[in-house]
């Protein structure tokens, strides 16, 4: 390769490639006048190629002095294909790695507390969540808590439902009827459950005998005393599922979409995917934002606002034991799908203006740029094909 060619550096970046300039028409691969490399001789010619995604620039300066250049007069080279891939523009954002919901269990008298779980406790339906006055209260899943006496000829109601279907999981009552009726039947499922327990037989269900939550929980904090008081918080409590929360800028909000796709990064390099499960519609200021109420802070404010973006991991294996870590998630912006591509470096500054790949056996071959992403850059014009070969700078 000679020395009067400069080649542009590799990018991850992914834009619109500039377009060929007007005398590129005339310039012919096969047959018409072949295009010129920069010469020697010229003066100091300088190109400024500005490749700008999402709001981030990366500036790309070739330069050619007008002596040789002795690293380039000895450059070595390797060769690289043309590809059909998939180019795809991303927008790195900051997140944090976390378990998704947050409960509070409070308690409901002054009974004693006898025992509270540890923190980091998976509780499924049926495990013990806590005890008071050593009685154990296990955790049923479902939208309403038990908030009232339950027993035959109560009105029908949502609770009796949810009491219903966690007896019958639990393998009590195999035969109750999926509906909010608290019959006969349902007492002697209750009879038969509170047996299992060890709990006085009565057919009834007061408020506090179970603990009602979404689904199996993690408990996060232990905040009661065991031998104090069942009053105010005793445990708080996430949900299960490893989830990486991301407060996304309002100007980048259409980069969220519900059942997205993305890459989050883990502390240590490592990577896992997601899916977007949740994007909120509320903005959220910054806590220090428009104190003084003045125009100034008020755009300010505008400015960083952020909604909430939920995400969850494909693979939560991946993640370990991590809680609370910071991460990055690469959104999707933009991608061109099926294009012809090289490595960046293959790129050749033309002196008459625009680009080509050189093949191995020297051969000029002027390309349209399209976009730039993962190293690469979409390539199109006459006599570029898939599998051909090009030159590229060799280490």
């Amino acid at each position: 390769m000679s020395d009067d060619v400069d080649r542009l550096p590799q990018t991850g970046a992914f834009v619109p490639g500039p377009a060929d300039p007007p005398e590129a028409a005339d310039l012919d691969d096969d047959g018409g006048r072949p295009p010129r490399r920069r010469g020697r001789g010229v003066l100091l010619v300088t190109a400024l190629v500005v490749l700008a995604a999402a709001g981030a620039g990366t500036a790309f300066l070739l330069r050619q002095d007008d002596g040789a250049t002795p690293a380039a007069a000895g450059a070595r080279t390797a060769t690289a294909t043309v590809t059909r891939t998939d180019l795809v523009q991303t927008q790195r954002v900051d997140g944090t790695l976390g378990y998704d919901g947050r409960y509070t269990v409070a308690g409901s008298g002054r009974a004693i507390v006898t025992w509270l779980p540890d923190a980091g406790t998976t509780l499924e339906r049926g495990d013990r969540a806590y005890a008071v006055a050593g009685v154990d209260v296990p955790l049923f899943y479902g939208g309403t808590p038990l908030y009232r006496e339950l027993s035959e000829g109560v009105a029908d109601g949502p609770d009796v439902r949810v009491l219903k279907r966690n007896l019958k999981k639990l393998g009590h009552g195999d035969q109750l009827a999926d509906d909010d009726h608290y019959s006969s039947g349902t007492a002697d499922a209750v009879r038969d459950w509170q047996e299992d327990l060890g709990h006085e037989e009565t057919g009834k269900v007061s408020p506090g005998d179970a603990l009602v939550e979404p689904g199996s929980v993690r408990v996060t904090e232990t905040r009661g005393i065991i031998g104090a008081p069942a009053e105010g918080e005793l445990l708080t409590l996430s949900g299960t599922q490893r989830v990486v929360t991301v407060d996304m800028p309002v100007a980048q909000q259409q980069l969220a979409r519900k059942g997205a796709t993305v890459r989050v990064r883990l502390p240590g390099g490592a990577t896992t995917g997601g899916k977007v499960t949740r994007v909120g519609t509320v903005a959220s200021e910054p806590e220090t934002a428009g104190r003084d109420g003045g125009t100034a802070d008020r755009d300010t404010a505008a400015q960083n606002a952020t909604i909430a973006v939920r995400v969850a991991l494909t693979r939560p294996k991946d993640v370990g034991s991590l809680d609370g870590a910071p991460v990055s998630v690469d959104f999707t912006s933009d991608r061109r799908d099926d294009v012809l591509a090289v490595p960046v470096p293959a790129l050749l500054a033309l002196a008459e203006g625009g680009y080509a790949v050189e093949t191995p056996q020297g051969r000029l071959v002027r390309v349209r740029l399209g976009a730039f992403a993962q190293g690469k850059v979409e390539v199109s014009g006459d006599g570029v094909t898939e599998g051909m070969r090009v030159e590229v700078p060799s280490a």
